[in-house]
């Protein structure tokens, strides 16, 4: 007999043994016990929970002559007929490839024909959302009112493209994710069944990569088992996976943090050499930062959300305490972003390459907040980038001698009003002309200052009343200035004493200059346009 997959082989003859979908077995066990047959079944979830094993098991459980606790016994002529698929009373049909009218046409005219040898006559329509809106039409009358001796079960992973007129008539059922704890249990008793062996890293291993999928678990397992004769070692999981491993991904997203460029490339490489794949190795740093910030934000049962251990847990907690959550944000950004270029891309490795070493430089990029500037700044004084300073810093003053020159200091002076330009005197007055009605709140409009782009203004205390009335009138004011000017201008209108005194741009660009003078070094310091 030729070699039969494992997800086949070890398929669940009965309900109990369909793993990490309790809720919803204990419930079809009760109604197969009862006689509550409902006439129509509508299983939703993702791919490899168990939709299509439990429709197997539901249709000979329904049919079976001697049931155990709502279980199909498998032993009488009609559990063994079933279980080889050689009964017309039970089809299973694929929607996928039949999904027009014709097929939905042809299976109302023979449901109506009772069945020959079961109790039941049971419809499994497999991806049943693939099925055409004249294909749903056609449905929809049979599954309201069948016949009595007829049970649908439908499965689909995409619920929501089903007619709410199908879905009303339904019994849905949602099958969920299974957990990695339950997938290495269910590992582990199929190993001893077919007398091989597996580490608990390699089993973490499979059971992380399936992603809440039995089935991708048990085809992983057929594939590692494959590779070796003697026990699959989590080193052989992570070759035949293509990931790069735990603790590989904990010293990858150190090198981000840290923003060392280098050794994140030299860390990409080596993973790479090891054949893993640069859109796997993504995916991977996707999941492992989104750990970090879960770790930030959940103080207790990370290891219970993650499914991890507690000693990763802690690992997890402690990068997340040497990152700030802007910088994350970014990071997780980046590699979310190239995850799908990674798709199309001639050279994958490139993208991957890229987005570390974006994330190592958040200096450079437009979208880096100031926390992530700053810290990156410091980060390059402690390696020692900063040069000696050319110019000394005056010592510090002590406490008393700085307590006594503030109080001899005299108190800081309001920044005068600059002298109007002609351009604003010329606004005004074509504003003034036009619109005698604002007139007044012109004139208690004072001229602060002029920055390039916008105009400031202030009015006295008692003049709120013309403030707010010139508020409504913003964008004919901006329109005016806007034609004086000869280019967009704003205004910003202040109350008389809120306008704290500012630098010029000039003075502003010439103390960062100097600060980057102090921290750097001029001789390592360019200045451009």
């Amino acid at each position: 007999m030729s070699y039969q997959a494992l997800y086949r082989a070890w398929r669940p003859e009965t309900f109990s043994e369909i793993c990490g979908q309790e809720a919803i077995t204990r419930t079809l066990k009760r109604q197969v016990m009862t006689g509550r047959i409902a006439h129509a079944y509508l299983f939703c979830g993702t791919r490899g929970t168990g939709k299509t094993t439990a429709a197997k098991v539901l249709s000979r459980a329904i049919n079976c002559l001697t049931p155990r606790d709502g279980d199909p016994c498998g032993e009488c002529e009609i559990c063994r007929a079933l279980k080889q698929e050689s009964s017309m009373d039970v089809m299973e049909i694929d929607a996928a490839s039949n999904n027009g009218v014709d097929e939905i046409r042809d299976l109302r005219e023979k449901i109506k024909y009772p069945p020959t040898l079961t109790r039941y006559k049971v419809y499994i329509i497999d991806e049943v959302h693939m099925l055409s809106t004249g294909a749903f039409n056609a449905l929809l009358k049979t599954l309201e009112e069948p016949p009595k001796h007829a049970v649908f079960i439908l499965a689909t992973t995409e619920p929501q493209r089903l007619p709410a007129t199908i879905l009303s008539r339904c019994q849905r059922f949602d099958f969920h994710r299974i957990s990695m704890d339950v997938i290495i249990e269910r590992l582990k008793v199929v190993l001893a069944g077919i007398g091989r062996s597996a580490s608990q890293e390699a089993l973490s291993e499979i059971a992380r990569a399936a992603e809440g999928a039995m089935r991708d678990a048990l085809s992983l397992l057929d594939v590692c088992l494959s590779y070796t004769d003697g026990e699959v070692s989590g080193q052989l999981a992570r070759d035949v996976l293509g990931t790069a491993g735990r603790s590989a991904m904990f010293e990858f997203v150190d090198a981000l943090i840290d923003g060392d460029a280098g050794l994140a490339l030299t860390q990409i490489d080596q993973v790479m050499r090891q054949g893993s794949d640069p859109q796997v190795f993504i995916r991977d740093t996707v999941a492992h930062l989104r750990g970090v910030m879960l770790a930030a934000a959940v103080k207790e049962g990370l290891a219970g959300l993650l499914e991890i251990t507690p000693e990763d847990a802690e690992r997890f907690g402690a990068q997340a305490g040497r990152i700030h959550p802007d910088a994350l944000d970014r990071m997780l950004g980046l590699f979310m972003q190239a995850e799908p270029d990674t798709k199309w891309a001639s050279r994958p490795r490139t993208i991957l390459e890229l987005a570390a070493v974006r994330a190592c430089h958040p200096e450079k990029e437009a979208d880096a907040t100031l926390w992530e500037r700053l810290d990156r700044v410091e980060k390059l004084v402690e390696q020692g980038a900063a040069a000696p300073r050319t110019r000394p810093r005056a010592a510090a003053a002590k406490p008393e001698e700085k307590k006594e020159a503030e109080k001899k200091a005299p108190a800081p002076k309001p920044t005068p009003a600059e002298e109007p330009p002609q351009a604003w005197l010329d606004a005004i007055a074509g504003l003034q002309a036009e619109n005698p009605s604002i007139r007044k709140p012109l004139e208690a409009m004072r001229f602060i200052r002029f920055d390039g782009n916008q105009v400031v203004v202030e009015f006295a205390k008692k003049n709120m009343m013309d403030k707010m009335l010139l508020e409504r009138k913003r964008n004919m004011i901006q329109e005016a200035l806007a034609g004086a000017f000869g280019q967009p201008v704003g205004i910003a209108m202040n109350i008389e004493g809120s306008i704290a005194p500012e630098k010029s741009v000039s003075d502003t660009a010439r103390e960062v200059i100097n600060q980057a003078y102090d921290v750097f070094g001029r001789e390592k310091t360019s200045i451009e346009d």
